[in-house]
């Protein structure tokens, strides 16, 4: 059937009557045995239920309308932020204002549909005059207020606050879509008090050791014309710098750039402060920290060889294209006064060689666990090189060189080559290597395969075998000067030579992280307003991430308290929310017991204290007067909440809608007409049986 009683509709319910009336007619209509009253009466019960059944069997929609009324929508925000309690204006009863706006929102509920929040750091519902917010993200209450409130019956919304919006940016452009007027309570003073304080502190996150590095400091002050402050920055009590600041005016501000040296590795807390000036109206905002790695990035590497060679040089040139790469090249005899543990990574350029074994050298490279890079040429002692190592041999027969050019080993993923530089290396002129049979035990990855003209082989030229957990490099032939000119000759533009160098010098340098027990932070330094978050990972012998073990973690902070915490178990790892903790440094010892074996990780982390509400202390009353005038509402004062609740009653926007809703529903699931049914057929069988009609 469709949405209206048509033509159809007419015809269908009209068939229905007649033929119940027809089978009423039927089974009554002739009928002697009853009275004539009763015969009527089982004939109308017969009719209506056969009418009923067949009406039904054709699937009628019912049009059901119904009103909703939806009153206004006020919404009350209260900023319950730091700064609106930190400066308090001349005249201002802070109690009379909580009874006032108390006292205006139960008048207003008579009439309207009032919500009332509170916002700072965070959206709650309900009014908070406590003033802990240590940030106003005005921005988070209209996002949560869209979320709830879109396309709803706003009336209008009550925003008290000073302005100070230093979380999220201005709400101006994500308050019109609720297309209600903004009325705002000017909260705080806009009259600057006499205060110095440190804005802003901005420094590198990671700098290297030995290095000299700056922090910029803003500093900014008030009414403090004349006077002078002492700038000063400490790490653990002890004065790294000071500096003594003139102030001339009574809205000052300055960038200083202060320099610090790097001389010692780990995490770094500096304490950037301004001296207090006599008068001014909060201290807290006179001193900041920030927290600076420092971190030794660069990479000892020794090129080992018996005497000159071309190749060293250029070696050497590309490997120092990289400054965070510190290159030696040591010869001859001065090796024996060289310790191989000192370096991340040890190139043995052709040792042992012929003219100078180097047996003493050779003996304390091979006894550490510093990452080795062998190339061979034709300066090497084959037979010697064969008995110092035992991953690589070389059936040489006597000092006969082949020439060998570079074919990129397609099956390998040590480090990415893209097509240009493949064709590139391809192209560059074959190296001299020694002849013989070439065999590698192990596993050994590939990059290059050497090719004799166009003969391809599965020989290897360049390639790479990880031995307990130690990196070995080889390259099979000298003339690395040669590649260096073919790449000039050919391509100047792209330094191929020198970036697969330095992929060589990365992926044997660069060592993996076999720690059983890892422990990560989410971060080093945290808000006081964040969850601290710490994730770890457990594995086994086969290095397999496993959590089957409890896993505990202890927090000290600066103080010695103690917080215990047990890890969670997700997935194949260790997750820990801590919670929000209270500012300052803290260390911890975190501990599992995987079999018989112990595993503990340690590390550090600092809680930043937040004191971005008094960092500006002067209400922006002019961006509430901008907000409410682009939504045609309007700015009040706290002592004027009696005519700002005279102008909501006024207002235009104050009107109750209602909401017509229009609903088909098909007859068959209204189920009192089947108890209708099942009541006539029963009283229809009960009057004909008591009258023996059956």
């Amino acid at each position: 059937m469709g949405n209206s009683f048509n033509f159809n509709s007419f015809a269908a319910l009209l068939f229905c009557v007649l033929a119940g009336v027809f089978f009423a007619w039927l089974l009554y209509g002739r009928s002697s045995v009853l009275e004539r009253s009763l015969r009527i009466s089982l004939a109308v019960f017969r009719a209506v239920t056969v009418s009923l059944i067949l009406w039904l069997l054709f699937s009628p929609l019912i049009r059901q309308i119904s009103y909703t009324l939806e009153k206004p929508i006020i919404v009350i925000a209260q900023d319950n932020s730091q700064s609106v309690a930190a400066v308090v204006p001349a005249g201002f009863d802070s109690v009379e204002y909580r009874k006032a706006l108390q006292r205006l929102r139960e008048e207003l509920s008579d009439k309207y549909d009032v919500r009332v929040y509170s916002f700072g750091d965070h959206v709650s519902k309900g009014l908070d005059f406590s003033y802990k917010g240590k940030l106003t993200d005005a921005a988070a209450l209209i996002s949560q207020l869209t979320d709830e409130l879109m396309n709803r019956n706003v009336g209008a919304v009550i925003l008290a606050t000073d302005g100070i919006f230093n979380r999220g940016g201005n709400p101006a452009g994500d308050i019109a879509a609720l297309k209600a007027p903004v009325y705002t309570i000017a909260m705080g003073d806009t009259v600057a008090q006499k205060d110095v304080l440190i804005a802003n502190v901005n420094s590198n996150e990671l700098v290297y050791l030995d290095n000299d590095f700056k922090i910029e400091v803003q500093a900014d002050a008030y009414q403090c014309a004349g006077v002078e402050t002492k700038l000063t920055v400490t790490e653990h009590g002890e004065k790294l710098h000071e500096e003594l600041i003139r102030l001339n005016g009574n809205q000052f501000s300055k960038n200083i750039p202060v320099s610090l040296k790097a001389s010692k590795l780990g995490i770094h807390q500096y304490t950037v402060s301004l001296s207090p000036v006599k008068d001014e109206i909060s201290v807290k905002n006179n001193s900041q920290r920030v927290i600076v790695e420092v971190i030794d990035d660069r990479q000892k590497i020794l090129i080992a060889a018996a005497g000159p060679h071309p190749d060293l040089a250029a070696l050497r040139e590309a490997i120092t294209q990289n400054k965070h790469n510190d290159v030696s090249l040591v010869t001859g005899e001065q090796l024996n006064r060289i310790d191989p543990a000192s370096y991340g990574l040890v190139i043995l350029y052709q040792l042992p060689a012929l003219s100078y074994d180097a047996d003493a050298f050779m003996n304390k490279a091979r006894a550490t666990k510093v990452p080795l890079w062998y190339i061979v040429g034709a300066q090497s002692n084959i037979g010697q090189f064969n008995r110092l190592q035992n991953n690589v041999n070389i059936a040489a027969s006597g000092r006969a060189l082949v020439y060998t050019y570079s074919d990129i080993n397609t099956g390998t993923s040590v480090f990415d080559l893209d097509a240009a530089s493949a064709k590139i290396i391809e192209n560059f002129d074959p190296l001299q290597a020694p002849s013989g049979q070439l065999s590698v035990s192990g596993d050994s990855k590939a990059v290059l395969n050497q090719r004799r003209g166009k003969l391809r082989s599965s020989d290897p030229q360049l390639f790479f075998i990880n031995m307990d957990g130690r990196k070995l490099g080889y390259l099979i032939g000298e003339g690395l000067w040669k590649w260096k000119f073919s790449e000039a000759r050919e391509n100047e533009q792209v330094p191929v030579f020198t970036s697969l160098m330095n992929k060589i010098v990365q992926y044997l340098s660069v060592r993996d992280d076999k720690r059983k027990f890892i422990v990560r932070k989410a971060k080093q330094a945290f808000d006081e307003n964040e969850h601290i978050l710490i994730n770890a990972s457990l594995y086994n012998d086969s290095y397999i991430a496993v959590n089957t073990a409890d896993a505990g973690i202890q927090l000290h902070d600066e103080n010695g308290k103690a917080y215990h915490f047990s890890f969670s178990k997700f997935e194949s790892a260790y997750r820990l929310d801590a919670g929000i903790l209270p500012p300052g440094n803290y260390s911890y010892v975190a501990s599992t017991t995987l079999g018989t074996q112990k595993y503990v990780a340690k590390g550090s982390f600092f809680i930043n204290a937040l004191l971005a509400e008094f960092q500006q202390t002067v209400a922006n009353h002019q961006l509430l007067y901008q907000l409410s005038r682009q939504t045609n509402g309007k700015l009040y004062l706290p002592d004027q909440l009696g005519a700002l609740k005279e102008e909501m009653i006024k207002s235009p926007q104050m009107k109750t809608l209602s909401y017509e809703d229009r609903k088909y529903e098909e007859l068959v699931n209204f189920k009192w007409l089947f108890v209708l049914i099942l009541i006539l057929l029963s009283a229809e069988w009960f009057l004909r049986k008591r009258n023996g009609a059956l």
